[in-house]
């Protein structure tokens, strides 16, 4: 099984368990390629988080070949109408990846967070629930990835999304929305969870490629 990138992990800049230091360290021996910081923010913390975060990401990656790390937001219950801006401020901040959490059934996520999150053109949008056909629309114009989530109560929904999304001929990814060292699943586990979505074995190697080329295009920004 291909080795897998994780776009969507959180550390103690917001409510993970583990620092910087100990979540790469983590996921280099769960046999990961690469991984995003994507704690979460609004207007309050995003610059702290970024400022911390990217200065981890220059000393850890100039000291490692194999295996690198990528810098970005989760923007969090972030109003819509504040989406776009705190997304343009944040890649000027030097954000690697925006993601935005998406309206998950299982929060009170405001209704249009995710038509703000594709009309900003982010990265992905995370766990976007029982998104409409027309958003769908807009992000894929927009260049988004849609994501399906192997964490609890987030992943409800997940066959819906694929099937919208493939329909639509749109872009998935697959993450863990890691909190905590028992949120990571084996690459061969993400195939099971795609595959109970309703993916071929294809269109499951397409989802691993599209974090690959998601997590490359970023490490260069």
């Amino acid at each position: 099984m291909t080795k897998m990138y994780d776009l969507h992990t959180h550390t103690t800049f917001s409510d993970g368990v583990l620092i910087p230091a100990e979540s790469a360290r983590r996921a280099i021996m769960d046999g990961y390629a690469g991984m995003a910081f994507t704690d979460h923010a609004d207007e309050s913390n995003y610059a702290h988080i970024l400022e911390n975060q990217l200065r981890f990401k220059e000393q850890f990656n100039a000291m490692n070949d194999d295996f690198k790390v990528i810098v970005g937001l989760e923007l969090t219950h972030v109003r819509p109408a504040l989406i776009g801006d705190l997304a343009k401020k944040a890649r000027a901040a030097g954000a690697d990846i925006i993601v935005v959490h998406g309206e998950t059934i299982t929060e009170p996520v405001e209704e249009g967070t995710n038509l703000a999150a594709v009309e900003a053109g982010v990265d992905i949008l995370a766990h976007p629930g029982l998104i409409t056909d027309d958003v769908i629309k807009v992000g894929i114009d927009n260049g988004v990835h849609f994501e399906v989530t192997t964490r609890k109560g987030h992943s409800i929904t997940n066959g819906h999304v694929v099937k919208r999304v493939l329909a639509l001929g749109g872009q998935l990814v697959i993450n863990n929305d890691y909190h905590t060292p028992g949120d990571r699943v084996s690459p061969n586990m993400a195939a099971k969870i795609l595959t109970g979505s309703g993916l071929s074995k294809l269109e499951i190697e397409k989802v691993f490629d599209n974090n690959k080329k998601i997590f490359l295009r970023s490490l260069e920004v």
